[in-house]
């Protein structure tokens, strides 16, 4: 392993990855104690790396505008670079930053743009693997450690903050909902359904509900409000935090109802007890780490990966509200007897 000073890496585009690329990170942390480890990152993924993580990052490299990246990269004068991130984009502009070492797999063509190259496994693994194998493939000893992030004391007051404004505190029990995600709608459990166990959480165990989204997702928000009955102990902050904000109301959570999404990750990472509902996309490749619920149909056209379903969305409506109100049942259950 040459010996460097200054070395960058370059993280996943997504949340979810971001999170689960976290294992890795931490192993190059861990063997390169003295180097100064800066982690670049999108607007949109680099909150997760302000708060409490294994990497422990010297700097954090906000990418703000992509048209400036090579030369916000050429600015920090690094000698080595890792690539999380698998475009040609990437290992081209780390390239032209003028980085002399450059990690990365051999992907997408750009295997001659790599100092360090390494080819990504033939069969299917999971995505916190799939970084793993990389970083290891380089020399560094991954551990059997899950993403773990401990939100930061500012955090913890934010999220506080927003949560009283709508009347809630340390005391009152929260199930999130994440009812949205980014893939496309095959991936969405119909909002109906959310709705239903929305309310017989709040009828049956006391538990006030939250809505997570980002904007796109207030549709399927506006659809669940409009369903649940009258008395509903429902809030909805669809589109009203930020990334760390979600963080810290998160980790108050005693129980977290998600599609396969970012909000899935950080709420494990952040040790909320995760009932995953699983349509077009692989669990085997995608599902939350650790000791978390996964529910899903087996019918035949599943995992399809396709954005929108072109036959009756089987794999998501065969998915009762019986199935997913027993898991967050037993998970509240289990808090209480912690």
């Amino acid at each position: 392993m040459k010996n460097l000073d200054r070395l960058v890496v370059r993280a996943p585009n997504w949340l979810g990855d971001a999170v689960m690329a976290l294992p890795a990170l931490a192993a190059v942390r861990r063997a390169l104690p003295s180097t100064h480890l800066t982690v670049a990152a999108i607007a949109a993924i680099a909150p997760v790396f302000e708060e409490d993580t294994p990497v422990a990052p010297d700097a954090l490299m906000v990418i703000a505008d992509r048209r400036r990246e090579t030369q916000i990269l050429s600015e920090g004068k690094f000698d080595g670079s890792l690539l999380l991130t698998n475009s040609f984009r990437s290992a081209w502009t780390m390239k032209r930053a003028g980085i002399a070492e450059r990690w990365g797999y051999s992907v997408n063509l750009r295997g001659f743009l790599l100092t360090r190259r390494q080819t990504r496994p033939h069969e299917r693994v999971h995505q916190s693997k799939y970084y793993s194998v990389l970083v290891e493939g380089l020399g560094f000893e991954v551990d059997a450690s899950l993403p773990r992030i401990s939100v930061r004391a500012d955090t913890a007051r934010r999220a506080d903050e927003l949560l009283m404004k709508h009347g809630l505190t340390r005391s009152t029990r929260l199930v999130g909902f994440a009812p949205g995600a980014a893939y496309g709608h095959a991936k969405r459990w119909p909002p109906s359904r959310v709705a239903d166990v929305a309310a017989r959480v709040s009828a049956k165990l006391g538990a006030v509900s939250i809505l997570f989204g980002a904007h796109g997702d207030r549709e399927a928000g506006r659809e669940i409000e409009s369903s649940v009955p009258a008395g509903t102990m429902l809030v909805n902050l669809i589109g009203r935090t930020d990334l760390r904000q979600l963080a810290g109301i998160l980790a108050r959570c005693s129980a977290f109802v998600s599609n396969d999404s970012g909000a899935m990750h950080l709420a494990a990472a952040v040790g909320v007890p995760v009932t995953a509902i699983f349509g077009p996309t692989d669990e085997r490749v995608t599902a939350p780490l650790g000791d978390h619920d996964v529910i899903l149909q087996n019918v035949f056209c599943r995992p399809c990966m396709l954005r929108d379903c072109p036959i009756d969305h089987r794999c998501m409506k065969r998915i009762s509200s019986d199935q997913v109100f027993e898991s967050v049942s037993a998970h509240l259950a289990a808090a209480v007897i912690d």
